[in-house]
Protein backbone atom coordinates (compact mmCIF):
# COMPACT_ATOMS: atom_id res chain seq x y z
CA UNK A 1 0.00 0.00 0.00
CA UNK A 2 1.37 3.41 -0.93
CA UNK A 3 1.70 6.14 1.58
CA UNK A 4 1.83 10.13 1.33
CA UNK A 5 4.97 12.06 3.06
CA UNK A 6 3.12 12.56 6.28
CA UNK A 7 2.35 9.21 6.94
CA UNK A 8 -1.34 9.12 5.56
CA UNK A 9 -2.25 6.37 3.53
CA UNK A 10 -4.33 6.87 0.07
CA UNK A 11 -6.50 4.18 1.22
CA UNK A 12 -6.75 7.14 4.70
CA UNK A 13 -7.16 9.17 2.04
CA UNK A 14 -9.67 7.26 0.51
CA UNK A 15 -11.94 6.36 3.19
CA UNK A 16 -12.17 10.21 4.61
CA UNK A 17 -13.15 11.45 1.33
CA UNK A 18 -15.79 9.13 0.68
CA UNK A 19 -17.10 9.72 3.91
CA UNK A 20 -16.87 13.80 3.38
CA UNK A 21 -19.19 13.00 -0.21
CA UNK A 22 -21.60 10.71 1.55
CA UNK A 23 -22.15 13.80 4.16
CA UNK A 24 -22.14 16.43 1.42
CA UNK A 25 -24.71 14.94 -1.43
CA UNK A 26 -26.89 14.86 2.03
CA UNK A 27 -27.08 18.53 2.08
CA UNK A 28 -26.19 19.92 -1.35
CA UNK A 29 -28.96 19.31 -4.61
CA UNK A 30 -27.81 16.63 -7.19
CA UNK A 31 -26.89 19.41 -9.39
CA UNK A 32 -24.21 21.14 -6.98
CA UNK A 33 -23.11 18.43 -5.86
CA UNK A 34 -22.68 16.17 -9.28
CA UNK A 35 -20.98 19.16 -10.38
CA UNK A 36 -18.97 20.83 -7.73
CA UNK A 37 -18.20 17.80 -5.37
CA UNK A 38 -17.38 14.76 -8.17
CA UNK A 39 -15.47 16.92 -10.12
CA UNK A 40 -13.47 18.07 -7.73
CA UNK A 41 -11.35 15.57 -5.32
CA UNK A 42 -9.30 15.52 -2.10
CA UNK A 43 -5.70 14.82 -3.60
CA UNK A 44 -3.53 15.68 -1.02
CA UNK A 45 -3.84 14.97 3.39
CA UNK A 46 -0.99 16.29 5.59
CA UNK A 47 -1.82 15.89 9.07
CA UNK A 48 0.56 18.54 11.15
CA UNK A 49 0.14 17.79 14.29
CA UNK A 50 -2.49 16.44 16.68
CA UNK A 51 -5.17 18.95 16.13
CA UNK A 52 -4.14 20.52 12.70
CA UNK A 53 -4.26 19.27 9.32
CA UNK A 54 -3.96 20.60 5.43
CA UNK A 55 -6.02 19.11 2.55
CA UNK A 56 -5.63 20.08 -1.05
CA UNK A 57 -8.57 19.49 -3.19
CA UNK A 58 -7.70 20.02 -7.01
CA UNK A 59 -9.72 21.46 -9.84
CA UNK A 60 -9.96 21.43 -13.49
CA UNK A 61 -10.00 25.11 -14.03
CA UNK A 62 -9.77 28.50 -12.11
CA UNK A 63 -13.34 28.54 -12.74
CA UNK A 64 -14.08 25.67 -10.46
CA UNK A 65 -11.88 26.43 -8.19
CA UNK A 66 -13.06 29.71 -7.53
CA UNK A 67 -16.75 28.77 -7.35
CA UNK A 68 -15.94 26.00 -4.90
CA UNK A 69 -13.71 27.88 -2.80
CA UNK A 70 -16.37 31.30 -2.62
CA UNK A 71 -19.15 29.12 -2.55
CA UNK A 72 -18.94 25.83 -0.87
CA UNK A 73 -15.96 26.13 1.22
CA UNK A 74 -17.76 26.27 4.73
CA UNK A 75 -19.40 22.84 3.74
CA UNK A 76 -16.39 21.11 2.71
CA UNK A 77 -13.87 22.57 5.21
CA UNK A 78 -16.69 21.16 8.07
CA UNK A 79 -17.40 17.87 6.89
CA UNK A 80 -13.44 17.31 6.63
CA UNK A 81 -12.41 18.54 9.94
CA UNK A 82 -15.31 15.88 11.43
CA UNK A 83 -13.65 13.43 9.35
CA UNK A 84 -10.29 13.80 10.20
CA UNK A 85 -10.84 14.97 13.89
CA UNK A 86 -8.81 18.05 13.06
CA UNK A 87 -8.94 21.78 12.17
CA UNK A 88 -8.56 21.58 8.41
CA UNK A 89 -7.10 24.11 6.21
CA UNK A 90 -7.67 23.71 2.36
CA UNK A 91 -5.68 25.04 -0.39
CA UNK A 92 -7.59 24.65 -3.90
CA UNK A 93 -4.64 23.57 -6.75
CA UNK A 94 -5.46 23.88 -10.36
CA UNK A 95 -4.79 20.38 -12.13
CA UNK A 96 -6.42 17.36 -13.63
CA UNK A 97 -7.83 15.73 -10.85
CA UNK A 98 -7.30 12.12 -12.71
CA UNK A 99 -3.75 12.81 -12.73
CA UNK A 100 -3.68 12.85 -9.09
CA UNK A 101 -4.26 8.78 -9.02
CA UNK A 102 -2.39 6.07 -11.12
CA UNK A 103 -5.05 3.42 -10.87
CA UNK A 104 -8.89 5.00 -10.44
CA UNK A 105 -11.69 2.57 -8.46
CA UNK A 106 -15.08 2.59 -9.34
CA UNK A 107 -16.25 3.55 -5.81
CA UNK A 108 -19.80 5.15 -5.10
CA UNK A 109 -21.52 7.22 -3.10
CA UNK A 110 -24.94 6.39 -2.78
CA UNK A 111 -25.27 5.55 -5.60
CA UNK A 112 -23.60 8.19 -7.42
CA UNK A 113 -19.76 7.81 -8.73
CA UNK A 114 -16.89 8.78 -6.48
CA UNK A 115 -13.61 9.50 -7.47
CA UNK A 116 -10.75 7.14 -7.65
CA UNK A 117 -7.88 6.84 -5.85
CA UNK A 118 -4.96 5.17 -6.17
CA UNK A 119 -0.98 6.38 -5.57
CA UNK A 120 -0.94 10.24 -5.75
CA UNK A 121 1.75 11.45 -7.95
CA UNK A 122 3.84 13.43 -6.07
CA UNK A 123 3.97 16.92 -8.79
CA UNK A 124 0.65 17.11 -6.83
CA UNK A 125 2.55 18.80 -3.76
CA UNK A 126 4.60 21.59 -5.20
CA UNK A 127 3.09 23.83 -7.16
CA UNK A 128 1.17 22.87 -10.58
CA UNK A 129 3.52 22.68 -13.28
CA UNK A 130 2.19 25.09 -16.06
CA UNK A 131 2.56 22.89 -19.30
CA UNK A 132 -0.07 20.62 -17.01
CA UNK A 133 -2.33 23.66 -15.91
CA UNK A 134 -2.17 24.64 -19.97
CA UNK A 135 -3.13 20.81 -20.96
CA UNK A 136 -6.13 20.75 -18.36
CA UNK A 137 -7.23 23.93 -19.76
CA UNK A 138 -7.44 22.64 -23.12
CA UNK A 139 -9.14 19.10 -22.06
CA UNK A 140 -11.57 21.66 -20.34
CA UNK A 141 -12.36 23.62 -23.03
CA UNK A 142 -12.76 20.87 -25.43
CA UNK A 143 -15.59 19.45 -22.49
CA UNK A 144 -17.57 22.56 -22.41
CA UNK A 145 -17.66 22.45 -25.95
CA UNK A 146 -19.24 19.21 -25.77
CA UNK A 147 -20.97 19.42 -22.34
CA UNK A 148 -22.95 22.81 -24.68
CA UNK A 149 -24.15 20.48 -26.94
CA UNK A 150 -25.11 18.17 -24.86
CA UNK A 151 -27.10 20.62 -23.02
CA UNK A 152 -28.65 22.23 -26.41
CA UNK A 153 -30.01 18.32 -26.53
CA UNK A 154 -31.55 18.18 -23.00
CA UNK A 155 -33.10 21.61 -22.06
CA UNK A 156 -33.97 20.58 -18.82
CA UNK A 157 -30.27 19.85 -17.47
CA UNK A 158 -29.64 22.60 -14.65
CA UNK A 159 -27.19 25.69 -15.64
CA UNK A 160 -24.45 26.01 -13.95
CA UNK A 161 -25.13 29.71 -13.67
CA UNK A 162 -28.12 28.59 -11.53
CA UNK A 163 -26.06 26.25 -9.40
CA UNK A 164 -24.97 28.92 -7.27
CA UNK A 165 -28.11 31.51 -7.01
CA UNK A 166 -28.90 33.11 -4.19
CA UNK A 167 -31.95 31.14 -4.16
CA UNK A 168 -29.73 27.61 -4.53
CA UNK A 169 -27.45 29.05 -1.53
CA UNK A 170 -29.74 29.82 0.49
CA UNK A 171 -31.72 26.63 0.12
CA UNK A 172 -28.23 24.58 0.52
CA UNK A 173 -27.08 26.43 3.88
CA UNK A 174 -30.45 25.79 5.16
CA UNK A 175 -30.55 21.92 4.54
CA UNK A 176 -26.75 21.83 5.61
CA UNK A 177 -27.46 23.89 8.98
CA UNK A 178 -30.58 21.30 9.43
CA UNK A 179 -28.58 17.95 8.62
CA UNK A 180 -25.86 19.46 11.56
CA UNK A 181 -28.49 20.43 14.14
CA UNK A 182 -30.10 17.01 13.46
CA UNK A 183 -26.85 15.08 13.60
CA UNK A 184 -25.84 16.79 16.78
CA UNK A 185 -28.92 15.76 18.37
CA UNK A 186 -31.26 19.04 18.32
CA UNK A 187 -34.58 19.28 16.94
CA UNK A 188 -35.17 21.56 14.44
CA UNK A 189 -38.48 22.50 15.33
CA UNK A 190 -37.12 24.03 18.34
CA UNK A 191 -36.34 27.90 17.50
CA UNK A 192 -36.44 31.35 19.06
CA UNK A 193 -39.34 31.73 16.45
CA UNK A 194 -41.60 28.80 17.30
CA UNK A 195 -41.11 29.92 21.57
CA UNK A 196 -44.07 31.62 23.52
CA UNK A 197 -43.05 34.15 25.33
CA UNK A 198 -45.30 35.85 28.53
CA UNK A 199 -44.07 37.34 31.45
CA UNK A 200 -43.39 33.58 33.18
CA UNK A 201 -40.46 32.89 30.90
CA UNK A 202 -39.62 36.10 29.51
CA UNK A 203 -36.36 36.54 31.47
CA UNK A 204 -35.09 32.71 30.03
CA UNK A 205 -35.93 33.68 26.53
CA UNK A 206 -33.93 36.90 26.86
CA UNK A 207 -30.93 35.59 28.19
CA UNK A 208 -31.23 32.56 26.09
CA UNK A 209 -31.35 34.95 22.96
CA UNK A 210 -28.17 36.85 23.87
CA UNK A 211 -26.30 33.83 24.36
CA UNK A 212 -26.88 32.35 21.04
CA UNK A 213 -26.15 35.68 19.82
CA UNK A 214 -22.43 35.69 21.32
CA UNK A 215 -21.49 32.68 22.68
CA UNK A 216 -19.08 32.45 25.77
CA UNK A 217 -19.24 36.11 26.36
CA UNK A 218 -22.80 36.81 27.34
CA UNK A 219 -23.34 34.83 30.51
CA UNK A 220 -21.50 31.82 31.24
CA UNK A 221 -22.85 29.50 32.57
CA UNK A 222 -26.58 29.88 31.61
CA UNK A 223 -28.58 27.63 34.28
CA UNK A 224 -32.39 27.37 33.71
CA UNK A 225 -34.33 25.16 35.65
CA UNK A 226 -37.81 24.58 36.95
CA UNK A 227 -40.61 21.82 36.35
CA UNK A 228 -41.76 19.71 33.57
CA UNK A 229 -42.95 21.12 30.79
CA UNK A 230 -41.97 24.86 31.44
CA UNK A 231 -39.62 25.24 27.88
CA UNK A 232 -36.16 25.19 29.48
CA UNK A 233 -35.08 22.03 26.60
CA UNK A 234 -37.02 24.11 24.24
CA UNK A 235 -34.80 27.22 24.92
CA UNK A 236 -31.64 25.21 25.11
CA UNK A 237 -32.62 23.33 21.74
CA UNK A 238 -33.04 26.97 20.16
CA UNK A 239 -29.72 28.10 21.61
CA UNK A 240 -27.73 26.02 19.68
CA UNK A 241 -30.17 26.28 16.36
CA UNK A 242 -29.52 29.72 16.42
CA UNK A 243 -25.64 29.73 16.85
CA UNK A 244 -25.55 27.16 14.10
CA UNK A 245 -27.31 29.48 11.93
CA UNK A 246 -25.23 32.26 12.51
CA UNK A 247 -22.29 30.14 12.45
CA UNK A 248 -22.24 26.39 10.75
CA UNK A 249 -18.71 25.51 11.88
CA UNK A 250 -19.29 25.73 15.22
CA UNK A 251 -18.62 22.72 17.26
CA UNK A 252 -21.60 22.20 19.71
CA UNK A 253 -22.15 19.32 21.86
CA UNK A 254 -25.79 18.62 23.11
CA UNK A 255 -25.80 15.84 25.51
CA UNK A 256 -28.56 15.04 28.81
CA UNK A 257 -27.30 14.32 31.94
CA UNK A 258 -27.90 10.42 31.76
CA UNK A 259 -25.89 10.17 27.85
CA UNK A 260 -23.02 12.06 29.85
CA UNK A 261 -22.91 10.00 32.59
CA UNK A 262 -22.83 6.70 30.26
CA UNK A 263 -20.42 8.27 27.90
CA UNK A 264 -18.27 8.53 30.99
CA UNK A 265 -18.96 4.56 32.23
CA UNK A 266 -18.21 3.46 28.07
CA UNK A 267 -14.96 5.51 28.12
CA UNK A 268 -13.37 4.01 31.41
CA UNK A 269 -14.81 0.79 30.57
CA UNK A 270 -12.67 0.73 27.44
CA UNK A 271 -9.47 2.92 28.22
CA UNK A 272 -10.51 5.42 26.28
CA UNK A 273 -10.94 8.23 28.79
CA UNK A 274 -8.76 10.46 26.50
CA UNK A 275 -11.19 10.34 23.37
CA UNK A 276 -14.11 11.42 25.98
CA UNK A 277 -11.72 14.61 27.29
CA UNK A 278 -10.99 15.25 23.72
CA UNK A 279 -14.40 15.17 22.77
CA UNK A 280 -16.01 17.58 25.34
CA UNK A 281 -13.34 19.93 26.06
CA UNK A 282 -12.85 21.08 22.15
CA UNK A 283 -16.19 21.88 22.29
CA UNK A 284 -17.27 25.82 21.21
CA UNK A 285 -20.32 25.14 23.22
CA UNK A 286 -21.84 22.77 25.49
CA UNK A 287 -25.53 22.20 25.96
CA UNK A 288 -26.50 19.89 29.12
CA UNK A 289 -30.06 19.01 29.69
CA UNK A 290 -31.18 17.33 32.95
CA UNK A 291 -27.46 18.18 34.91
CA UNK A 292 -29.31 17.09 38.24
CA UNK A 293 -28.64 14.18 37.02
CA UNK A 294 -24.87 13.56 37.69
CA UNK A 295 -25.65 14.49 41.57
CA UNK A 296 -24.12 11.64 43.98
CA UNK A 297 -22.14 10.47 41.02
CA UNK A 298 -18.75 10.98 42.01
CA UNK A 299 -16.55 9.77 38.98
CA UNK A 300 -18.85 11.79 36.80
CA UNK A 301 -18.91 14.79 38.86
CA UNK A 302 -15.04 15.16 38.94
CA UNK A 303 -14.97 14.50 35.33
CA UNK A 304 -17.45 17.20 34.81
CA UNK A 305 -15.91 19.63 36.80
CA UNK A 306 -12.43 18.99 34.94
CA UNK A 307 -14.80 19.65 31.53
CA UNK A 308 -16.23 22.67 33.14
CA UNK A 309 -13.26 24.52 34.13
CA UNK A 310 -11.38 23.51 30.66
CA UNK A 311 -14.48 25.07 28.77
CA UNK A 312 -14.50 28.50 30.80
CA UNK A 313 -10.94 29.32 30.30
CA UNK A 314 -10.83 28.84 26.55
CA UNK A 315 -14.50 30.96 26.64
CA UNK A 316 -16.02 28.05 25.30
CA UNK A 317 -20.54 28.64 26.21
CA UNK A 318 -22.13 26.06 28.61
CA UNK A 319 -25.44 26.07 29.18
CA UNK A 320 -27.94 23.50 31.65
CA UNK A 321 -30.79 22.57 32.80
CA UNK A 322 -32.10 21.08 35.68
CA UNK A 323 -35.87 20.70 37.75
CA UNK A 324 -34.41 22.25 40.48
CA UNK A 325 -31.98 25.01 41.40
CA UNK A 326 -28.23 24.13 42.51
CA UNK A 327 -28.59 24.75 46.49
CA UNK A 328 -31.26 22.04 46.17
CA UNK A 329 -29.12 19.17 45.10
CA UNK A 330 -28.38 17.75 48.13
CA UNK A 331 -25.86 15.30 46.55
CA UNK A 332 -24.19 18.07 44.14
CA UNK A 333 -20.53 18.85 44.87
CA UNK A 334 -19.47 22.05 47.17
CA UNK A 335 -17.32 22.91 44.06
CA UNK A 336 -19.67 22.35 40.90
CA UNK A 337 -22.29 24.22 43.16
CA UNK A 338 -20.47 27.36 43.58
CA UNK A 339 -19.78 27.36 39.36
CA UNK A 340 -23.15 26.70 38.57
CA UNK A 341 -24.47 29.45 40.61
CA UNK A 342 -21.57 31.82 39.49
CA UNK A 343 -23.02 32.17 35.93
CA UNK A 344 -26.78 33.35 35.51
CA UNK A 345 -29.56 31.47 37.19
CA UNK A 346 -33.18 31.31 36.06
CA UNK A 347 -36.50 30.08 37.24
CA UNK A 348 -38.64 29.79 34.60
CA UNK A 349 -42.52 29.47 36.16
CA UNK A 350 -45.20 27.14 34.98
CA UNK A 351 -46.95 29.03 31.87
CA UNK A 352 -49.70 30.89 32.49
CA UNK A 353 -53.71 30.69 31.08
CA UNK A 354 -52.71 33.14 28.12
CA UNK A 355 -49.05 31.14 27.68
CA UNK A 356 -50.89 27.54 27.40
CA UNK A 357 -53.33 29.11 24.84
CA UNK A 358 -50.71 30.79 23.16
CA UNK A 359 -48.15 27.96 23.10
CA UNK A 360 -51.18 25.41 21.91
CA UNK A 361 -52.12 27.53 18.74
CA UNK A 362 -48.23 27.59 17.75
CA UNK A 363 -48.03 24.24 18.10
CA UNK A 364 -51.00 23.74 16.06
CA UNK A 365 -50.00 25.83 13.23
CA UNK A 366 -46.77 24.07 13.22
CA UNK A 367 -48.68 20.67 12.88
CA UNK A 368 -51.08 22.17 10.25
CA UNK A 369 -54.08 21.90 12.69
CA UNK A 370 -57.27 24.99 13.08
CA UNK A 371 -57.95 24.79 16.40
CA UNK A 372 -60.63 27.73 17.15
CA UNK A 373 -59.78 30.00 19.75
CA UNK A 374 -62.93 28.81 22.54
CA UNK A 375 -61.41 25.31 22.18
CA UNK A 376 -57.66 26.20 22.51
CA UNK A 377 -58.90 28.30 26.07
CA UNK A 378 -60.74 24.80 26.72
CA UNK A 379 -57.49 22.67 26.25
CA UNK A 380 -55.17 25.38 28.35
CA UNK A 381 -57.51 25.45 30.95
CA UNK A 382 -57.47 21.79 31.73
CA UNK A 383 -53.69 21.39 31.01
CA UNK A 384 -50.73 22.55 32.99
CA UNK A 385 -47.76 21.93 31.18
CA UNK A 386 -46.18 22.67 27.17
CA UNK A 387 -45.11 18.95 27.26
CA UNK A 388 -48.68 17.48 27.32
CA UNK A 389 -50.10 20.26 25.24
CA UNK A 390 -47.90 18.78 22.68
CA UNK A 391 -49.30 15.04 23.20
CA UNK A 392 -52.57 16.70 22.97
CA UNK A 393 -52.02 17.98 19.87
CA UNK A 394 -50.57 14.80 18.51
CA UNK A 395 -53.56 13.17 19.69
CA UNK A 396 -56.06 15.95 18.27
CA UNK A 397 -54.23 15.12 14.87
CA UNK A 398 -54.55 11.64 14.31
CA UNK A 399 -58.13 11.85 15.34
CA UNK A 400 -58.25 14.73 12.08
CA UNK A 401 -56.12 13.11 9.95
CA UNK A 402 -56.81 8.76 10.58
CA UNK A 403 -60.13 8.78 11.50
CA UNK A 404 -61.63 11.56 9.84
CA UNK A 405 -63.26 13.41 12.71
CA UNK A 406 -64.12 17.31 13.34
CA UNK A 407 -63.04 19.35 16.07
CA UNK A 408 -65.51 19.68 18.36
CA UNK A 409 -66.34 20.37 22.13
CA UNK A 410 -66.87 16.41 22.33
CA UNK A 411 -63.67 15.72 20.77
CA UNK A 412 -61.70 17.93 22.80
CA UNK A 413 -63.42 16.78 26.12
CA UNK A 414 -62.97 12.62 24.73
CA UNK A 415 -59.48 13.73 24.59
CA UNK A 416 -58.37 15.40 28.04
CA UNK A 417 -60.24 12.53 29.71
CA UNK A 418 -57.65 10.11 28.30
CA UNK A 419 -54.64 12.30 28.32
CA UNK A 420 -55.41 14.31 31.77
CA UNK A 421 -56.62 11.22 33.89
CA UNK A 422 -56.23 8.11 31.93
CA UNK A 423 -52.41 9.02 31.58
CA UNK A 424 -51.29 10.82 34.95
CA UNK A 425 -48.32 8.96 36.65
CA UNK A 426 -49.64 6.83 39.52
CA UNK A 427 -48.74 8.35 42.35
CA UNK A 428 -47.57 5.80 45.47
CA UNK A 429 -47.85 7.01 48.62
CA UNK A 430 -49.41 7.30 52.01
CA UNK A 431 -52.14 9.91 53.42
CA UNK A 432 -49.89 11.77 55.49
CA UNK A 433 -46.80 12.18 52.77
CA UNK A 434 -49.39 13.71 50.85
CA UNK A 435 -50.62 16.00 53.70
CA UNK A 436 -47.09 16.60 54.56
CA UNK A 437 -46.22 17.44 51.50
CA UNK A 438 -49.42 20.22 51.34
CA UNK A 439 -48.04 21.86 54.48
CA UNK A 440 -44.60 21.96 53.53
CA UNK A 441 -45.18 23.49 49.87
CA UNK A 442 -48.04 26.23 52.00
CA UNK A 443 -45.38 26.57 54.86
CA UNK A 444 -47.86 25.39 57.29
CA UNK A 445 -47.45 22.85 60.06
CA UNK A 446 -49.28 19.90 59.74
CA UNK A 447 -51.78 20.33 62.47
CA UNK A 448 -53.09 23.35 61.27
CA UNK A 449 -53.98 21.82 57.90
CA UNK A 450 -55.80 19.07 59.72
CA UNK A 451 -57.42 21.36 62.42
CA UNK A 452 -60.26 23.62 62.83
CA UNK A 453 -58.76 26.86 61.80
CA UNK A 454 -60.45 28.66 58.59
CA UNK A 455 -57.83 31.15 57.97
CA UNK A 456 -58.39 31.85 53.80
CA UNK A 457 -54.91 30.59 52.77
CA UNK A 458 -55.20 28.06 55.25
CA UNK A 459 -58.43 26.36 54.20
CA UNK A 460 -57.03 26.18 50.36
CA UNK A 461 -54.22 24.59 51.77
CA UNK A 462 -56.94 21.93 53.54
CA UNK A 463 -58.89 21.98 50.26
CA UNK A 464 -56.12 20.81 48.00
CA UNK A 465 -54.91 18.36 49.88
CA UNK A 466 -59.01 16.83 50.75
CA UNK A 467 -58.81 17.03 46.55
CA UNK A 468 -55.23 15.30 45.74
CA UNK A 469 -56.43 12.30 48.32
CA UNK A 470 -59.81 11.95 46.42
CA UNK A 471 -58.11 12.26 42.88
CA UNK A 472 -54.91 10.72 43.52
CA UNK A 473 -55.37 7.65 46.47
CA UNK A 474 -59.08 7.29 45.72
CA UNK A 475 -59.73 7.26 49.53
CA UNK A 476 -63.59 7.12 50.36
CA UNK A 477 -64.89 10.48 51.48
CA UNK A 478 -65.68 9.48 54.56
CA UNK A 479 -62.21 7.95 55.56
CA UNK A 480 -60.61 11.62 54.01
CA UNK A 481 -62.78 13.07 56.33
CA UNK A 482 -61.22 10.94 59.53
CA UNK A 483 -57.48 12.56 58.68
CA UNK A 484 -58.97 16.13 59.11
CA UNK A 485 -60.64 16.02 62.86
CA UNK A 486 -63.13 13.93 61.51
CA UNK A 487 -64.68 15.95 59.38
CA UNK A 488 -68.43 15.16 57.68
CA UNK A 489 -67.99 13.13 54.05
CA UNK A 490 -70.44 16.56 53.27
CA UNK A 491 -67.10 18.82 53.90
CA UNK A 492 -64.84 16.78 52.36
CA UNK A 493 -67.22 16.61 48.83
CA UNK A 494 -67.59 20.19 49.27
CA UNK A 495 -63.73 20.88 49.10
CA UNK A 496 -62.97 18.55 46.45
CA UNK A 497 -65.56 20.44 43.85
CA UNK A 498 -64.76 23.80 45.02
CA UNK A 499 -60.63 22.65 43.81
CA UNK A 500 -62.17 20.93 40.64
CA UNK A 501 -64.17 24.39 39.62
CA UNK A 502 -60.71 26.14 41.01
CA UNK A 503 -58.52 24.27 38.26
CA UNK A 504 -60.43 25.57 35.20
CA UNK A 505 -59.98 29.10 36.32
CA UNK A 506 -57.58 29.73 39.07
CA UNK A 507 -54.17 29.43 37.38
CA UNK A 508 -52.05 29.94 40.61
CA UNK A 509 -54.13 26.92 42.08
CA UNK A 510 -53.29 24.63 39.02
CA UNK A 511 -49.69 25.05 39.56
CA UNK A 512 -49.78 24.19 42.82
CA UNK A 513 -51.37 21.38 42.31
CA UNK A 514 -48.70 20.38 39.22
CA UNK A 515 -45.93 21.39 41.48
CA UNK A 516 -47.45 18.93 44.04
CA UNK A 517 -48.15 16.06 42.24
CA UNK A 518 -44.32 16.33 40.10
CA UNK A 519 -42.84 16.41 43.88
CA UNK A 520 -45.27 13.11 45.25
CA UNK A 521 -44.37 11.24 42.11
CA UNK A 522 -40.82 11.78 43.01
CA UNK A 523 -41.12 10.58 46.63
CA UNK A 524 -43.38 7.42 45.08
CA UNK A 525 -40.53 6.59 43.16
Amino acid sequence: MSSLPDGVTTAQVQKIWKSVCAELQLQLSPAVYNTWIVSNPLTSLVFLDDTQALATITSPTAFHSTNLKKNLHLQIKHSLDIHTTRNCNIEYRIGDPSLAFETPSSGTVNNQTAPGFGSIKTDLYPEQKPQVQQQSQQNYSHQIGHNQEHQNQQTTSPRVEDLFSEQSLSSAQSDRVGAISRKIGLRNDFTFETFAVSTTNEMAHAAATAVSNRPGNAYNPLFLYGGVGVGKTHLMHAIGNNILKNNSNCRIIYSTGEEFTNEIVHAIRNKKANVFKGKYRSADVLLVDDIQFIAGKNAVQEEFFHTFNALTKQLSQIVLTSDRPPHEMNLLEDRLRSRFEAGLMIDIGQPSFELRTAILLVKAKAARIDIPMEIAKTIASQVESARKIEGIITSIRSEVELKRRTITPELIQEILRVEITEKRPMIRVTPSEIIRTVANHYKFKQTAIKGARRSKPLVTARHIAMYLLKEDLSLPLTEIGKWFSNRDHTSVLHAVNKINKEMAINDQVRQDISALRMTLTAISR
